[in-house]
């Protein structure tokens, strides 16, 4: 019957039986991660469509229309009875023209529903997640690492001391990056990543709450003035008229002000704002008060993920402290076995670890005194490389072999020879390379001879044996 108080009661029927569902879905204890994330997101999707539903049963008692009152009216009234036999005569002849239909009862729809997820859903959490972020576990952010470092004026960092501060906007971002529009991408992009981690790893996290609570933070802190790392602003509402629209700097005093509407770059962008069209403060105040609230959102989001971040900075130290072999054993382990190592690791304790030492092949710390023994405590930067820092002596010595130290090399035009060796710096390679080439070392290099490649197994050949073995198949 299509009329509105069958509706109605179908809607409560179905919000009920959603209800059911969710409760049947809970009555599982997950056993490992992948089902405790599975279990997550079936019951996200069945509370948005009770959410649904709960919307236009609210709209159908609202009855803005006034089909629901007229409807009532018709079945109370005095012709009660020609109505109710009405509509007996049209279930007739649905009956009548559409005789032996199938009835499937509300709650198969549920049971089906349930055997498709059971059967789909492994699929779809594969299609959620990189291989980096290991179904939620993880985080992968080495796309924001590699737009981090292309930012002007930044401390170049390692992707594992980025891990740590890239929530500090303080400290690890000059302000003179505030307004260009490399960082305000930097920013959406990042609240993007976390946004959309929190939502594909949990899946029933009120995130709604925690940006209507950072707004509200936002709004009573940077009216007072109080907000981290934009305390200027309460400076600025105090002394407007020592503030330069078309730089959109603020300066404390009367004759700096004054010096600085003379200089060059002031005129040159008061004529790009005349030309442009002429813009009110509060123009200027909403870009500023948006980089602030991506700023704090991204600390928010943070602090909400802070679990995630530090599974994910013992995840890279545990990697750093594997070789290539012990890192592809690992992989093959993880898609034969990632079920039963999910088990084990939900069902185990957490781990003591409170020096933080990187784990092991096993799961658990490595001892303190292999910790010692490689260094892996000890940052090892290099130049040549971007800056880039290695954790501990066996990986900083095997790195002079690997592409990144190379390619470091071809771009500056010096040849990768043993000679230099322990040679980090850019300054110290072009003196080394000068001083080989007044001795004659440089103009004897030949490269067939001399420059070296490395195999998947870290045997060294020069490049005429190299390439000989490759073509014979051998390697």
């Amino acid at each position: 019957m299509n009329n509105l108080l069958e509706r109605q009661r179908g809607s409560h029927e179905e919000i009920e039986r959603l209800e059911q569902a969710i409760v049947d879905q809970y009555m599982h204890e997950p056993r490992t991660h992948r089902e405790r994330l599975r279990n997550e997101h079936v019951v996200n999707k069945l509370l948005t469509r009770m959410a649904d539903k709960s919307e236009s049963l609210y709209a159908l008692y609202e009855d803005n229309d006034g089909l629901r009152q007229s409807e009532i009216e018709a079945l109370s009234g005095s012709s009660e009875f020609s109505e109710f036999y009405e509509r007996l005569r049209v279930i007739k002849d649905h009956h009548r023209k559409y005789p032996n239909e199938p009835v499937e009862p509300p709650e198969m729809e549920f049971i089906h529903a349930q055997q498709a997820d059971d059967e789909n859903q492994d699929d779809e959490l594969e299609k959620l997640f990189s291989g980096e972020e290991a179904f939620g576990r993880y985080l992968d952010m080495n796309a924001l690492h590699g737009q981090y470092i292309n930012l002007k004026g930044v401390k170049k960092m390692g992707y594992l001391q980025y891990l740590s501060k890239f929530d500090d906007f303080e400290q690890s971002y000059p302000k003179t990056l505030r307004s260009s529009p490399e960082y305000r991408q930097y920013l959406q992009d990042t609240c993007d990543y976390l946004c959309s981690f929190f939502r594909r790893a949990n899946p029933l996290f009120d995130l709604d709450e925690l940006e209507r609570k950072a707004q509200q933070e936002l709004e009573e802190k940077w009216s007072a003035g109080k907000l981290p790392g934009w305390e200027e602003i309460a400076n600025e509402s105090n002394t407007p008229e020592l503030y330069c629209n078309a730089c959109q700097k603020q300066f404390s005093k009367q004759t700096v002000y004054d010096n600085h509407l003379k200089g060059r770059k002031h005129i040159s962008n008061e004529k790009k704002l005349a030309a442009n069209g002429t813009q009110q403060n509060g123009d200027k105040q909403d870009k500023r008060k948006e980089t602030a609230w991506k700023e704090l959102l991204i600390r928010k989001y943070a602090e909400a993920l802070q679990e995630a971040l530090n599974e994910t900075k013992a995840n890279v130290e545990r990697k750093q402290a594997l070789t290539d072999r012990e890192r592809t054993l690992e992989q093959d382990q993880e898609e034969i076995e990632l079920d039963e190592q999910e088990s084990d690791e939900e069902d185990d304790d957490k781990i003591y670890n409170p020096l933080k030492l990187p784990l092991g092949w096993d799961g658990k710390p490595i001892p303190y005194w292999l910790y010692k023994l490689h260094g892996l405590g000890v940052e090892y930067p290099c130049e040549i490389c971007g800056n880039y820092v290695y954790m501990g002596r066996k990986a900083f010595d095997k790195h002079f072999q690997e592409w990144r130290h190379a390619h470091g090399m071809r771009c500056l035009g010096i040849p990768n020879t043993r000679h230099f060796h322990e040679i980090t710096r850019i300054e110290d390679a072009f003196a080394l390379f000068e001083k080989l080439k007044k001795e004659g070392a440089a103009e004897e290099f030949v490269a067939d001879t001399m420059e070296e490649y490395e195999d998947d197994e870290g045997n060294v050949f020069n490049r005429k044996t190299y390439e000989d073995l490759r073509r014979q198949g051998i390697i």
